[in-house]
């Protein structure tokens, strides 16, 4: 017997898994706003207040936070050694260290919260929305950004690039997407593909996936050291920086490609509190011991490179947010491609609770974001009335920016969502480990805002 094997004729069609399907995201209209249309939102009738700065007021926070992390300690330092047999009874003698652990491990949480509440305040001064003295605010800023080891005027400086080129590929200068090109990945091919990111064929989604290592363990990998090394990895080696600085640019060299010849004395004297709080860290470690310099400052301290970093990544990465070439480039575009994010908020009463105590001690630094790039001398304590009013202009608009709120499992979807941007295309949305987009770009006029910013 004979066995007959029926075959489909051969075809010159391409096989299923080259055919890219195309499937349906949602359509990001450019916004056409002027600096105009969003400034005149804050200082309504109703709101004359929000751009009113206050050094009484202003410092006051800063006593508030100060006297937080004296309690912080005060009651560590006398209750933790209190966990003994003499004065708590445990299940098993065993356990006495590991819970002085433990307790020590929530002060350090707990202070290096409280304790990017006083980075924020420095930022502020940077800004100079903490007073409306200049001299005053720089004062305060270095002393407080010394103390946290930061460069104050350095890192001032790039800050204002940053508010004035928000999203701007070539201009902005911290968390620039990297391209296809330098993501070394298949080079575009509209046979497989759309720029939108629309249509993929499935075996090129494999070769990016590959290509791109998208495994949680890797994401969780990457997104740790994100975390702890990013912030002194962008000030030491401008990691996440903009790329068309030459190699070794940093935030010490008063020199380098990031300052104009008249800032040299304030990259030095930037520099000298550093190196201030260096000799500070290395004599309180000679004099008290590492183990106990550790416990009590330099855990806080990593904890607040973490929300720092945490916090801006994202208010700056989302595959909802559009990223822009110079030509199509303007202030209110770059303003508004922010999110507004709740820190550690979520649904029901403890997401609630969470929420707010995020927000009190890092005073709303992640919740009120795009009323501080609209104008950033605006104080913390105006600026929930400022988001409130600007919200309810872009309503009118139908923009919306408000993200998901900031957890650690938001930043891990980001991360595995925001892999690569195209080379080309005025505006610009990331792509995910299988090259597609969450929204395409839809200009709604063909003319463009004036940015009318002073960068400098």
């Amino acid at each position: 017997m004979s066995t007959v094997t029926n075959r489909k004729p051969a075809s010159n069609s391409p096989s299923k898994s080259s055919i890219a399907e195309e499937t349906t995201v949602e359509k990001f209209y450019v916004p056409d706003l002027t600096v105009k249309d969003l400034l005149s939102a804050i200082p309504s009738v109703l709101r004359p207040h929000c751009h009113e700065r206050s050094f009484i007021r202003s410092f006051s926070y800063v006593v508030w936070d100060f006297s937080l992390l004296a309690l912080f300690l005060w009651t560590a330092h006398t209750y933790i050694p209190k966990i003994n047999p003499q004065n708590i009874q445990l299940p098993h003698p065993a356990l006495y260290k590991p819970a002085r652990v433990l307790a020590w491990l929530a002060y350090d949480f707990a202070a290096g919260l409280v304790a990017t509440g006083v980075w924020v305040l420095a930022h502020e001064c940077g800004h100079q929305a903490f007073s409306t003295s200049k001299a005053a605010n720089n004062a305060m800023g270095w002393i407080l950004h010394s103390a946290l080891g930061v460069p104050y005027h350095s890192w001032r400086i790039t800050h204002a690039k940053h508010h004035a080129q928000t999203s701007h590929l070539t201009g902005d200068q911290v968390f620039v997407p990297k391209t296809r090109s330098e993501r070394h990945l298949p080079a575009f091919n509209p046979d497989r593909e759309n720029l939108e990111g629309t249509k993929v064929s499935v075996d090129l989604q494999q070769e990016f996936m590959e290509a791109l290592n998208d495994s949680p363990i890797a994401s969780v990998f990457w997104l740790t050291g994100q975390l702890l090394l990013g912030w002194p990895l962008y000030l030491i080696r401008n990691a996440t920086g903009q790329r068309s600085y030459p190699r070794f640019t940093n935030h010490f060299v008063p020199t380098g490609p990031l300052f104009a010849p008249h800032q040299y004395r304030d990259i030095v004297v930037s520099d000298i509190g550093v190196l201030i709080w260096a000799g500070a860290l290395a004599y309180s470690i000679s004099t008290w011991g590492f183990l106990n310099v550790f416990k009590v400052y330099i855990l806080p301290y990593l904890w607040v490179n973490h929300w720092l970093v945490f916090i801006t990544f994202l208010q700056h990465t989302d595959p909802a947010l559009p990223h822009y070439q110079a030509s199509a480039f303007t202030f209110p575009r770059g303003a508004l491609s922010t999110f507004d994010r709740q820190l550690m908020g979520g649904p029901g009463i403890f997401g609630a609770i969470t929420g707010w105590i995020c927000a009190t001690a890092t005073h709303g630094i992640s919740e009120t974001h795009v009323a501080h790039h609209i104008c950033s001398k605006i104080p913390h304590y105006h600026a929930w009335d400022a988001k409130a009013a600007l919200d309810a202009r872009l309503a009118r608009e139908g923009i919306q920016v408000q993200g998901n709120p900031s957890t650690w499992s938001e930043a891990l979807r980001v991360i595995r969502e925001c892999k690569f941007i195209e080379d080309e295309g005025e505006v610009r949305f990331y792509k995910n480990a299988q090259g597609k987009a969450a929204r395409v770009p839809v200009f709604s006029s063909n003319g463009l805002s004036d940015s009318g910013v002073d960068i400098q």
